[in-house]
Formats: C-alpha cells, structure tokens, sequence
C-alpha cells in the first residue's frame, strides 16, 4: 500500500512538470488563441505537483501548507477553462467584462477561504492526522463553501465543454474527431472527480486521482495542440473558407479516398449523394467519365462535362491538383466550377469581335469604293468636260461617248444612295423603321422603269408576275432600296440576250418577292457569305463587278423589317433571291 501511495506521488510530480512545461511551451511558441489553453494546463499542474507533495510530507502544517498552494489550481481550473472557451470561440458582448468578473468571484473567495481557514470554518471544518504504517494522511471535514467550490467547478467546466462543442459541431469531419477527443478529455476528470466524492470507488483509500486525470487529459491537449495544431485559428479559417466556396472540393489520397469534402460538392455530381470521409472517390464518381479520366493521369489536368438536372444542361470545368510530399505522390485535389454563364460571355465576346472586325473591314473596304469607284466615273466626267470646252473633243464625239457616261452616272447615283443608306444605318441608334402598308407591285414596276434602260443596254429582258393580293406592312424607302439592288445585281451578272423573271405570290403572314436571273450564278462559298451578311466582290459578264455593298444593306434592311431573305443558286444556271416580308393585316 505505502508503495502503491509513493509511487503515485511521484507519478503525479512527474506528469505535473511535463504539463508545466508543454504550458511554457505552447505559451512561448505557437501564437493564437491556443495560449489562454496554457492558464488551465498551469492550474492542473498546480494542483497535481503539490498534491504529489502533500502525500509525501508527514506533518500537518506541510500538509495544509501545500493544500493551500494547490488551491492556487483547484480554484481557477474551471473558470481559466471557461475563459479560454468564450476567448476561442471570439465571444462578444458589452456585459463580458462583467461576466469574467463574475466568472473569478467564486474562485477568489474560494482561495481566501482557503488561506484563512485557521480563523472560520468555512471551507473545512476540522482536519485532522491520520497514520496507516508509516504513511501520513489528513482527513478533512467539509464546509458548505466547499461544495459550492465543486458545484461551481462542475458547472463552469460543463459550460466550457458545451461552449466547444457548439463552436465545432459543423466543422468539417477531420475536426470532428478532434473535438471528440476534447470533449472526452474534459469529461475524464470531472467522471473521476465525481467518482471520488461519492465514494463509489477508492482504489487507493483517501486518495485523490482527480488531479492525476485532469493532468493526463491536458497533457493530451497539449501534445495535440503540438501536434495536430489543435485550437488553431488558422485550420478553422481554411475550414470556413472551404465551405464558403462556390467550387465544389474534394480531397482524396493516394488510394482514391475522400479525406475532405465541402457541401457544394453535390451540386455537381450527377447522381448527387450522401458523402462520407472514407469513402471511395471512384464510387462517387462512378457515373462522371471524365473525372475518372483526369484521376488516371499523374498530372495537374483539366476537363469539361455537360451536366442535366431537371432538364437544364450546365458545363462544368473540373480541374484535377496533384498533391505531393517530398516528390511522394499523397493525394488529389478535385475542383469543380459551373461555367455555363461564363462560357455564354465568352461566346457572346467572340461574335461581337467577329461582327467588329467584320465592320471594320467593311469601313476599309467602303473607303476603297469611295476612292477608286466614286473617283473614276467623276473625274471621268470632269476630264471629258474639259477636254470638250477646250476644243480637243469634238461635239459628235461627245455625243457619242453620252451613253457610256450616262451608264457610268447610273451606277454611281445607286452607289452614293447605298453608301448614304449604310453610312445611315452604322451610326448610334441606326436608322428608324417607319412601317406603312403599301403595294409592293408599284415599287417593283418603278424600279423596273428606273433600271430598264439598262437592261435594255445589255439586251436583258425584265418581266414581272404579279400574284400577291396583300399590301406590304414594312419601311417603303428601305424596301425600295432593297429591290432596287437586287434588280440592278440580276441585271448586272446576266448574260445578253438573258431575262429576270420577278414574282410575288402571298404566304401566311407575308408576302414572298422572288427576283431570278439566268446569269452566272453564285458559288457556296459566296452563298455563305451572302446569308452572313459578309461583304465580297465579284466579277460579272464584260468584267461588269460588284461592292457587294448592296447586299449588305439588303440583308439588314430585310431583317430590320422583320422580314427573312432566301438566296438559292446554281453555277452557270443563274440565282434565285426570296425576299419574305410581312404581309398588312
């Protein structure tokens, strides 16, 4: 029995030291939060080292010396643990500093009590000296502040226990863990402190263990704040900021094992799933080809996949991490991002590049015409005018070059009124659609009259089948335009002798104008160019050419009158353009 005792005294001064000094250390070496755990570690080893003294002195006076120098401990256990829970857990309020005030009133009383216990009977009512062979005990008889001591040291370490618990119950599964074997370290002492006044059992008879488990509950506190950074700020920021990702995260090791997951992640799994740490990440991903795709390379990759849920498709960019300790290969990192929206933008940015630079090679171009297929016919005129004034031209030859320079004017006067038309239409706002009903016959039979001396001139013969009944609901000028550049194209790329059939007939909601020629018809590549509302230039019959302005302009006048133009063609044969435009109600 005596060895039994000494050897749990020594026991106790041993594990009192190691915890003292895991509390110097913690408090001098890691930084945070983690330090307000050193207070209570302190008081623990307090309480163990000079209760270990106490067994191993023989009077009372040394006794109840270190009984009160234990209480140093006893006293302030429970509320520095309170403290530290409120401090972690970043508790604010205006009554705080009150409530710590409130919190240490009852340790403080407790210690004075203590002190002063020769002069009342406060905390202990008698102590006397008992011997059992040659070991020394001291049998103390209770006071009613004595219990208030325990019912406040079971209470405040309770709240601190539930404090922790409340702060780490939604952390993620790895902290979890840890704070189980927090709660477990606090429930240890408090089981053996009730266990021993109760008096259920005494394995060494008036021997207190209580002191030895809470030093061996802290001394595991210390080592895992040591060893696995437990309390740190820092693990449960990087927590929160994982779950507050809008990625979906996973973390699997080297054996394809989920270690640690955020909420999002199910939004991105097909088959969405309750996920558990242990699992296998190739299970989870069974049904995603593609993720298990990128886990069979060993290198950083990324890749997409389309993902329907509820009938809406979203593209998902999931990109795989390597992981590596050393040049070990220890894990992955999956990232999973939606970018349907940003894909949208993306494509949205290219077409609006495209159209740009589509434009801005039709300003160059336009620039060109105005340039060279402006500039030659005017200073054509001009240098006839001159050369006639000055005598060096005759009259009959003037007369006769006439014709030409009427036909050279024509073509200029349409391509002013289309440089005009898109210079128009490209600037802020565009041009305004004044929509009037009107009989499309009467614009086709004006255009005719306006172009059939030209056609004329090239031996082309223009006829017109009028079979619509409805009036035309569009811009009048603008569709004018329109049929004015179509006539004049067929015209221009038929061969002599050729004709251009025009027809109208009704549809359902429109009326359909078709101008078909017998010329030289259009390639694919051109017919694609066309329907894109891309600008090109073409050769015609007697080297007769094209801006290709005029199509441009028919392609967005037609559109902006709501209407749908149809262009069909044949190399060699001739080409067909459909011009469908609302018909009046």
């Amino acid at each position: 029995m005596e060895f039994l005792i000494h050897l749990f005294s020594f026991s106790l001064l041993l594990s009192a030291l190691l915890v003292g000094m895991l509390a110097i250390y913690i408090a001098t070496s890691i930084k945070g939060l983690t330090k307000s755990v050193t207070f209570t570690m302190w008081c623990a080893s307090i309480w163990g080292f000079f209760y270990g003294l106490e067994l191993n002195s023989h009077t009372l006076a040394f006794k109840f010396l270190f009984i009160i120098l234990q209480y140093v401990g006893i006293s302030f256990i429970a509320a520095f643990w309170v403290r530290f829970a409120f401090h972690y857990t970043s508790y604010k309020s205006k009554y705080y500093k009150y409530f710590l005030i409130a919190l240490f009133t009852i340790p403080t009383i407790t210690l004075i009590l203590v002190l002063t216990s020769n002069y009342h009977t406060f905390f202990y009512e008698s102590m006397t000296i008992v011997h059992v062979g040659n070991f020394t005990n001291i049998l103390l008889k209770k006071a009613p502040w004595y219990y208030v001591q325990v019912a406040f040291s079971y209470s405040a370490f309770i709240l601190g226990l539930i404090i922790l618990w409340r702060r780490f119950k939604h952390s993620n599964p790895l902290f979890k863990k840890q704070t189980k074997l927090i709660i477990l370290a606090g429930t240890f002492p408090i089981t053996f402190n009730i266990i021993y006044q109760s008096g259920i059992i005494s394995p060494l008879e008036n021997i207190d263990l209580t002191p030895f488990s809470f030093l061996l509950s802290f001394g595991v506190i210390g080592f895992s704040i040591i060893q696995y950074n437990l309390f740190r700020i820092k693990p449960i920021a990087q927590n929160k900021i994982f779950e507050a990702l809008t990625r979906g995260v996973v973390v699997l090791n080297a054996k394809s094992e989920i270690v640690d997951f955020n909420s999002v992640l199910n939004s991105f799994l097909k088959n969405p799933a309750q996920i558990m740490t242990g699992d296998s990440g190739l299970d989870l991903f069974q049904q995603q080809d593609e993720v298990l795709t990128l886990l069979a390379f060993e290198n950083d990759i990324k890749a997409e996949y389309i993902l329907t849920k509820q009938g809406i498709e979203r593209i998902i960019l999931v990109e795989k991490i390597v992981i590596s300790e050393e040049g070990k290969f220890i894990g992955n990192i999956l990232l999973f991002e939606d970018i349907t929206e940003q894909k949208s933008i993306n494509a949205k940015l290219q077409q609006q590049t495209l159209e740009l630079q589509q434009l801005n090679d039709l300003k160059d171009k336009y620039f060109s015409i105005i340039s060279h297929d402006l500039k030659g016919p005017i200073f054509g005129v001009k240098e006839l005018m001159h050369l006639t004034n000055s005598g060096q031209v005759s009259q009959e030859e003037f007369m006769e070059m006439l014709p030409e320079v009427s036909r050279n004017m024509e073509q200029v006067a349409i391509l002013l009124e289309n440089l005009l038309a898109w210079s128009s239409s490209q600037l802020k706002g565009g041009e305004i659609v004044q929509a009037q009903q009107f009989n499309i016959h009467k614009i086709l039979s004006q255009q005719k009259s306006i172009l059939e001396r030209i056609a004329s001139e090239n031996k082309v013969e223009i006829l017109i089948d009028p079979q619509a009944k409805s009036n035309v609901l569009a811009d009048k000028n603008m569709v004018e335009l329109v049929m004015r550049n179509l006539i004049n194209n067929a015209i221009k790329f038929s061969d002599r002798g050729g004709k251009i059939k025009i027809s109208t007939q009704d549809g359902p909601g429109i009326v359909k104008i078709c101008i078909e020629d017998s010329g030289q018809g259009i390639s694919d590549i051109n017919l694609i160019k066309i329907l894109s509302g891309i600008s090109f230039t073409t050769i015609g019959p007697n080297n007769k050419s094209g801006t290709g302005l005029g199509l441009v302009l028919v392609k967005d006048y037609i559109q902006k009158n709501s209407g749908q133009l149809e262009v069909s063609s044949e190399e060699g044969k001739g080409s067909k353009f459909c011009v469908n435009l609302p018909a009046a109600s």
